[in-house]
């Protein structure tokens, strides 16, 4: 597991040579998989879908072997006293609708298109068929401008865009948000941590996984499309799936799968082995 610290960090995230301890390690796992010692869920691949379609719609995947979600930087502006400030010991951090921001915040809302996440952790020993009851799932990102609240300019005293879920009995959390913009240098994308219980989380005490989910290309360019979204357009053609300093190592485990509209909002659900 890879936590990062800094006093200060000016960039939304540290580029490659920040990554490379992650890159490798999850290079050398997928060498072991092909020496047939390392198992991996049969469906997933670095390219495209994943295994999350059945998991993080309640259901469980039928692998005998299961692989654990890729384990990816908190980024510079996690919010969980790793690097400065830390939202998890708040009043109020607890919660599913994360638009708002809550406590003694300024008190914004985040705007833009409407997305539901749901996120469906699983025991990745048991061939991802155990849902993981009574974990805990803090998620993150940045707002429809690219930024994070607590950290970047104009948005310091916010706190919105992030939230504590515990899982259900189906080891499932859902958070009300809105699409995250495109920043410069990096594909769109929410942050996610998980802990072994939902003290943990608000301890901000034993993590156990820290990753980051993407989103489809296709879902990008039409959020992008619609007011509000006009920089995320640019900076989305800067980048692809396959150059991103995170995910070009492969992806099919963290590519959520997508439904809805512009208009009705969007719902992405990702299956979490841990």
């Amino acid at each position: 597991m890879h936590r990062h610290h800094g006093d200060e960090v000016h960039e939304h995230d540290r580029g490659l040579s920040y990554d490379l301890p992650v890159l490798a390690r999850r290079r050398m796992i997928r060498l072991l998989a092909g020496a047939s010692l390392v198992p991996l869920v049969g469906c997933t691949s670095d390219e495209g879908t994943s295994a999350s379609s059945s998991a993080s719609s309640g259901g469980s995947a039928s692998s005998a072997a299961c692989a654990a979600i890729p384990d990816e930087t908190a980024g510079p502006y996690p919010g969980d006293g790793s690097n400065g400030v830390n939202v998890l010991k708040e009043s109020g951090v607890v919660r599913g609708d994360i638009t708002k921001s809550f406590g003694d915040s300024a008190g914004g809302t985040a705007e833009g298109v409407p997305l539901t996440v749901t996120l469906t952790v699983v025991d990745a020993a048991s061939g991802c068929g155990t849902p993981k009851k009574g974990a805990a799932v803090y998620l993150w990102h940045a707002d429809r401008d690219g930024k994070y609240s607590l950290y970047s300019d104009g948005v310091t005293d916010e706190n919105y865009l992030r939230g504590v879920q515990e899982t259900d009995d189906k080891g499932q959390v859902t958070f009300k948000s809105v699409f995250p913009g495109c920043y410069d240098g990096r594909w769109p994308h929410v942050h996610f941590e998980v802990y072994g219980s939902l003290a943990d989380a608000t301890a901000a005490d034993s993590l156990t996984n820290t990753s980051q989910l993407a989103f489809p290309k296709d879902t990008c360019e039409e959020v992008y499309a619609t007011e509000g979204y006009s920089q995320s357009v640019t900076n989305l053609d800067r980048v692809s799936l396959e150059t991103d300093n995170i995910f070009s190592d492969g992806y099919g485990q963290q590519l959520a799968t997508m439904k809805g509209s512009t208009t009705e909002g969007y719902t992405a659900t990702l299956a979490v082995p841990v």
